[in-house]
């Protein structure tokens, strides 16, 4: 029987995934499969955090850098592009190991969301994001509620992103977005073995964050943003956290120590967010990583991956 074992490791920003994903790839004959929605972009590594060379230790990357800042890159676009990769990573043998913190790419591909309802209509988004912008987020979110009252009753009202995507969801297949993950609950053809990482104390891990930040200044981060600054950007690109704080600096509405603490803030916040919505994933095994040394984070991991496995992983 051909194996179809996927490692998923995932969790907030600074949690250690990355090297997590490496580690586990070295004992179990793996290849690392991004889901970072900002690690695509080419030119954007210091304030992505990327593995440099050397930290991948060898270990095969894919899905990253695999687009310039200026092109777009969809949710539609992750989910063929990680399924292709994914199948092939698997015959040849090895195992996947998907990491990173970018929740939709993860849920979506763990939930075996149909490419239909993935799929942007930019001219309906466009519509969508105007009328927000004239008339308040509020205004697209009450549509909600006619369709998909579940939705409208989770969602808060700043979150414009999440609120359009729910409308274009419904648009494009005609159910909301609990009905599509509920219908696609078992069918996928892979057997997901989940990893989240997690910070009991939050104060460890924001100590975590802001220590990275810091690091990243050292290493250059500034200079890599100043790289960027009058680029071409897509809006994302543009809207990347550890860019456009600094891109405010460039511009002269801040100092630099603002920008820097702006960075830390703005990734704490995100952290939060990361933490919430990888909460809904059902089937995880929470890994609290402020309370077990890293050695036995790794060797936990990997034994839970070959109990679990349809084959057992040897590294050739």
């Amino acid at each position: 029987m051909r194996n179809n074992t996927v490692v998923v490791i995932f969790g907030p920003t600074a949690s250690g995934k990355s090297k997590l994903a490496i580690d586990v790839c070295k004992q179990l004959n793996g290849e690392v499969v991004s889901a970072d929605s900002m690690q695509i972009y080419r030119k954007m590594d210091i304030g992505t955090a990327k593995a440099l060379p050397e930290e991948q230790q060898g270990i095969p990357h894919h899905l990253i850098d695999i687009i310039e800042p200026n092109e777009n890159y969809s949710l539609e676009n992750f989910l063929k592009d990680c399924e292709s990769t994914v199948d092939d990573v698997l015959s040849r043998g090895k195992l996947p190991v998907i990491a990173g913190g970018t929740g939709l790419y993860i849920s979506s591909f763990i939930n075996g969301v149909e490419l239909a309802e993935a799929k942007i209509d930019d001219d309906y988004r466009k519509t969508m994001e105007t009328i927000a912008d004239t008339e308040g987020n509020l205004s697209i979110k009450q549509l909600l509620y006619g369709i998909d009252k579940q939705a409208y009753l989770k969602l808060k009202t700043n979150d414009r992103k999440r609120i359009i995507r729910a409308l274009e969801v419904y648009r494009a297949t005609g159910k909301t977005i609990s009905q599509n993950n509920e219908d696609s609950q078992g069918n996928s053809k892979y057997n997901f073995i989940i990893f989240g990482l997690n910070c009991e104390n939050r104060n460890v891990l924001y100590e975590r964050i802001n220590l990275r930040v810091d690091e990243m200044m050292k290493n250059g981060l500034e200079q890599e943003a100043r790289m960027l600054y009058n680029s071409d950007l897509s809006d994302t690109a543009r809207q990347a956290i550890g860019y456009k704080e600094l891109f405010g600096y460039f511009n002269g509405d801040k100092s630099l120590e603002q920008a820097v603490e702006e960075i830390k803030q703005y990734s704490r916040n995100y952290a939060k967010r990361q933490i919430t919505w990888f909460k809904k994933e059902l089937n995880v095994t929470w890994i609290p990583i402020d309370e077990k040394n890293y050695e036995e984070i790794l060797k936990n991991t990997v034994n839970g991956i070959v109990k679990n496995a349809n084959v057992c992983y040897n590294k050739e």
